[in-house]
């Protein structure tokens, strides 16, 4: 019973709050943020009244749904692009990803030997800041070009492309991290193997994408069951996400590919609009909301109290790291400034993986207090969760009012 209180709680509250948002000329995806930030604040100060929303954190099932939420967002992102023009822009997106990654990581190193004190982890713990400013929130990129109706233009094609390969870029960071911070730190790592699962998943899925998926479409005209297609849709989404998470990727990359390959040249249009709609719905009438107003629900302010000029030194960080980095890229590989300030603006939001990169260096003890610690070691975690909901809250507002000035 308290699954089905806590979704229609979050379901109601994130659609009211949307339509809200869409009513003041924003998009949907900030009401759903506020939405979450509300309720989070509201059960951590009435937590006796809330037990079920204040303990969702430690909710192994809420947890899954989240994840069925960023899987149905990539999914449909994939359903909804062409592969054909991201392959026209994956030379340039690569670039940009690259660049928006260095820029930010080294301020985020920066920040740590600014502000953490020396000790046995001030090297993982400046890793880790420079890790969780470098990685943009694919899904929230995604539902943000969305809702603003600019996912299949030239800047969005090139910010979905960099977004991807920016979370290519993140498993590597994020592998090294671990490896620092995990129970054995004198085995090192090794990028090779890494390197080469995430080469073997790619041709994987691109031969079985141009090949297989359309005789399968051929062999679905066939078949007289109802809702088959989006079976075979479902059917392909979680193989390519477990062939992912077996090659240790994130299966949000998997979910993408099939969507991706699953276009107009597998199956039949009236089968693909059939298709497209019900992945819509699925995603932006459920699980993309619950999945939103979670990011939001995680936020906690004791970070801006105790150590403000640590989180503002931060937001600074991750929103101009990004822009400046990504943003020179965008403009080296010939798009126009205002393409490049889109680009720029849509690789700044942040999210889940933040949170897992967070919850990992957390549960490993990097950010344990210790006699004589400095307070910001403390509330590095509390202070990384701010940065990534307001980037995800402001990157939306930035990017409506840049693509005010682009034509469609």
């Amino acid at each position: 019973m308290d699954l089905f209180f806590i979704l229609l709680v979050l379901l109601v509250a994130t659609r009211t709050f949307g339509e809200v948002a869409e009513r003041l000329g924003q998009p949907s995806l900030v009401g759903e943020l506020i939405a979450g930030i509300v309720l989070g604040t509201v059960a951590a100060q009435y937590t006796d009244s809330f037990p079920q929303i204040a303990g969702l954190g430690q909710s192994p099932v809420f947890d899954t749904i989240t994840d069925l939420g960023m899987f149905f967002i990539m999914l449909f992102a994939g359903v909804e692009l062409q592969p054909n023009r991201l392959i026209e822009y994956s030379r340039g997106a690569f670039a940009v990803a690259v660049m928006g990654m260095i820029l930010p990581m080294g301020l985020g190193i920066g920040l740590g030997w600014a502000f953490l004190p020396a000790s046995d982890a001030f090297f993982a713990q400046t890793l880790f800041l420079g890790t969780a400013l470098a990685i943009t929130a694919v899904p929230a990129t995604v539902r943000i070009l969305m809702d603003l109706g600019r996912l299949e233009s030239r800047s969005g094609q090139i910010i979905v492309s960099a977004a991807v390969f920016d979370d290519i870029l993140s498993l590597i960071l994020l592998a090294w991290l671990t490896a620092m911070i995990g129970a054995d730190p004198a085995s090192g790592f090794a990028f090779g193997p890494l390197a080469l699962k995430v080469l073997a998943f790619f041709a994987i899925t691109i031969t079985i994408g141009v090949f297989v998926f359309p005789f399968g479409g051929r062999f679905m005209r066939g078949i007289k069951q109802r809702e088959f297609e989006f079976s075979a849709l479902l059917v392909a989404a979680l193989a390519f996400s477990v062939l992912a998470e077996l090659l240790e990727l994130h299966f949000i990359v998997g979910a993408f590919m099939a969507g991706l390959f699953f276009g107009r040249k597998t199956i039949d249009e009236p089968a693909y609009d059939d298709v497209r709609s019900k992945t819509s719905a699925m995603t932006f009438g459920f699980l993309a909301p619950i999945f939103f107003a979670s990011v939001g629900l995680n936020l906690d302010f004791s970070a801006v109290l105790v150590v403000p000029a640590f989180v503002a030194w931060l937001l600074l960080a991750a929103f101009v790291g990004k822009f400046i980095g990504a943003g020179i890229a965008a403009r080296a590989i010939g798009l126009t400034r205002p393409e490049a300030a889109a680009v720029g603006a849509g690789m700044s939001a942040r999210g889940a993986v933040e949170l897992v990169i967070a919850d990992i260096a957390l549960e490993a003890g990097l950010f344990e207090v210790m006699p004589g610690s400095a307070p910001v070691v403390e509330h590095i975690f509390s202070a990384v969760v701010i940065m990534a909901v307001l980037t995800t809250l402001v990157t939306p507002v930035l990017l409506k009012r840049i693509y005010a000035g682009i034509p469609p």
